[in-house]
């Protein structure tokens, strides 16, 4: 019941990612596309690392 719980946070992390990276490349420009992109870029590690810890 855990692992279900955490594949699904780091589900929505890497989606959430995906919608911050899309973000960045259309709204923002100079140091906010980077601050944006670099948070999606942490969210998506730590959402395949929850990916990964689910499936051990």
């Amino acid at each position: 019941m855990t692992k279900m719980w955490v594949s699904f946070v780091g589900i929505g992390l890497m989606a959430l990612a995906a919608v911050l990276i899309s973000l960045a490349r259309h709204k923002t420009k100079g140091i906010v596309k980077f601050l944006v992109s670099s948070i999606a870029f942490i969210f998506l590690v730590i959402g395949g690392f929850l990916g990964f810890i689910s499936i051990t």
